[in-house]
């Protein structure tokens, strides 16, 4: 996420760290797929969020300054947080049923969506070749999709939903940014997540899982809260203009772990699709970049799971 403050000019560690950040997701994901048969959706969810609220605590509690539990929309925080859950929920469903890459690839339609919904409840103005390249975007995802045709069906409005559910966390967050500090925010995301997977636990609780399946749950909170650590050091160093481009990494690496692990190659639509979900996406960046400072918008951060 994006803050308030002029980000620091050191860009090559701010790619290297979004890089980081976007290989830690896709191993979460995969991660995610391959658990999906040991235990249920909302374990694994629960799982991610205690791991991120206790890491968190613990480094606040560890480092020296002020604490930063104080703060001034904590309804917000609240709503915050339980729209990152369940786009977690509809992540972790989503990459459960279809393969990796091409969930990846429909995920990244979130810079495309929050253009469109920054035009319609925050009034920005949003040019012309903008609305050709949220048009191409979502065009790729219908050549994903294919309605009508034989491949991945309606499990594929999964990850279009989470994507208009993220759009919407990202405007809040966009907001809040101004005001709150990013560990608060991380924090409370965390917790809120945490309690109310525990609330709802018993409903698919069937007991501990195994040795192997526990190391490999504790792997998908791991991943979930060092891949979003690693994205505020990444916008800590460079505006988020020059990394968006690089948000995209997330799909080669996708591609590469569905093949690796699950044997998985998209067919040529698919590949079309994903080829025009990441020119627009990498185009929107570039053009982000041009903007004079004091009209460059906050681009949203890759969706964390």
């Amino acid at each position: 996420m994006t803050t308030a403050a002029e980000p620091a000019a050191r860009p090559l560690q701010g790619i290297a760290f979004v890089l980081c950040a976007v290989a830690c997701f896709v191993v979460l994901d995969t991660t995610v797929k391959f658990t999906s048969a040991a235990v249920s959706v909302l374990v694994a969810v629960w799982f991610r969020y205690l791991f991120q609220a206790l890491a968190v605590s613990l480094v606040m509690l560890l480092t020296p300054g002020p604490a930063r539990l104080k703060t001034d929309h904590p309804k917000f925080q609240v709503v915050r947080g339980l729209l990152l859950l369940s786009v977690s929920i509809l992540s972790f469903i989503s990459v459960s049923l279809m393969p990796v890459g091409e969930f990846t690839a429909i995920v990244m339609l979130a810079p495309l969506v929050v253009t469109l919904l920054a035009a319609v409840f925050l009034k920005e103005c949003v040019s012309p070749l903008r609305w050709v390249l949220v048009a191409g975007g979502f065009c790729g995802a219908l050549f994903i999709v294919q309605p009508g045709g034989h491949s991945l069906g309606w499990v594929t409005l999964l990850p279009l939903l989470m994507v208009l559910v993220y759009a919407s966390f990202q405007i809040l967050t966009s907001r809040m940014a101004r005001t709150e500090h990013p560990m608060t925010m991380h924090l409370y995301t965390g917790w809120v997540g945490a309690l109310a997977m525990t609330a709802v636990l018993p409903l698919a609780w069937t007991g501990w899982p195994d040795g192997h399946t526990l190391a490999l749950l504790c792997l998908v909170g791991l991943m979930g809260t060092v891949g979003h650590f690693f994205l505020i050091m990444a916008y800590a160093r460079a505006p988020a203009s020059t990394l968006s481009p690089y948000l995209y990494a997330q799909i080669g690496f996708a591609m590469l772990a569905g093949w690796w692990v699950f044997d998985h190659v998209p067919g040529v639509l698919e590949w079309i699709g994903v080829g025009l979900i990441a020119t627009c996406g990498v185009a929107a960046g570039w053009l982000s970049a041009r903007q004079t400072p004091s009209k460059a918008r906050i681009e949203p951060d890759v969706p964390e799971p």
